[in-house]
Formats: structure tokens, sequence, C-alpha cells
């Protein structure tokens, strides 16, 4: 089989069904842009590293709820963003870029003129729990219906309704508080 002219969707099927050949064609296809988005988000060498074999290791253990009719990028990058998100959340990397106090961390994560959006998007996604952000990449970013993420997450399309709509508003009052700081500013 000439791997190389299979698309990333036929590779990943591959490899969901235990072909490695058809993950190291998948790996040397996409290894550089994903490290490059955990370096520019990172931009920390060692913690970028640790996030990308965290998100490999990821891809490797959720192979077999891949399916054929997601994307397969837009797939790898949710998985690197969770992992991304995962990683400033916890421990010794929590600590290096958030602080303690509540205000402290509030104005950290408030955007200031010349920051990065996809940053503060990320520190504000950060505060969301993880049904909330993992419900909210399913609905905006992949499209999938209340149902289908119902049938993901194994609840029903009411309650993945809600988790959507609480989430939203948690993000909406920060996005509010943040303008208000910045009014007061």
């Amino acid at each position: 089989m000439r791997w190389r002219e299979l698309s990333d969707e036929e590779l990943m099927l591959a490899y969901s069904e235990g072909d490695m050949e058809a993950f190291e064609v998948l790996y040397a296809r996409h290894k550089s842009r994903v490290f490059g988005f955990l370096l520019t988000r990172l931009k920390n060498r060692d913690d970028a590293e640790d996030v990308f074999q965290a998100v490999f290791s990821r891809l490797h253990r959720g192979r077999h709820r891949y399916r054929a009719e997601i994307p397969f990028l837009p797939w790898l990058f949710t998985i690197a963003r969770n992992t991304l998100i995962d990683h400033v959340r916890k421990g010794e990397t929590y600590a290096r870029h958030i602080t303690s106090s509540e205000q402290a961390v509030e104005a950290y994560a408030a955007p200031e003129a010349g920051t990065d959006p996809l940053r503060t998007t990320i520190a504000q996604l950060a505060r969301l729990n993880e049904s909330q952000r993992r419900a909210l990449e399913m609905r905006f970013e992949e499209g999938l219906s209340f149902a289908e993420i119902a049938q993901r997450t194994q609840t029903s399309a009411d309650n993945a309704r809600q988790i959507i709509s609480r989430a939203i508003r948690r993000l909406r009052g920060l996005m509010v508080n943040q303008e208000r700081r910045h009014e007061n500013n």
C-alpha cells in the first residue's frame, strides 16, 4: 500500500485498526505543525516537548474512537489544545502562569492592548471545567448537534444543551468583567 498517497483520515482509520506504518506517516506529516503550535503558545521548549508527547499519547489512546467523518487535522488540534490547557492548569506550570490571588488571575486573563487574543481565549477557556470546554469544542469547532454531543458524552441532548449554555454564560461573564476592568483603567 502506498501510505503517502492516502488522506489523513484514511491513515487514521488504518492506524485505529492497528497499522503502525499508517501512524508513522501521520506523525511525520504533522509532528512539526503540532510542536510549532505548542511552542508558540507555551514559549518554553521543555513544556512544549512534554505536551507534545502527551498529545500523541492521547491520540494513541483515543484512536479507536476516531470516526471517518471527522476531519483529522481539527481532531488532532482539538487534542493538542485540550492537552495544552490541561498542562497550563496543573501543578508547576499553573503556578508559573497564574497567581493564586483571584484578582490577579482576573488581571492576568484580561486582554491588554497588543496581547495575543488566542492566549487570552485559552486563559478564559481554562477557567471552564473539562466537560464545558469539551462540549463547546464539539459544538463550535466540530459542528456537532446537541444529539451528537450527547451521544459522545453519554448524556441527554437536553443536558448537553444545558452544559453548553452554562459555559457560554460563564465566558460571557468573564468577558464582561474584563471590559469593566479595562474601562476602569
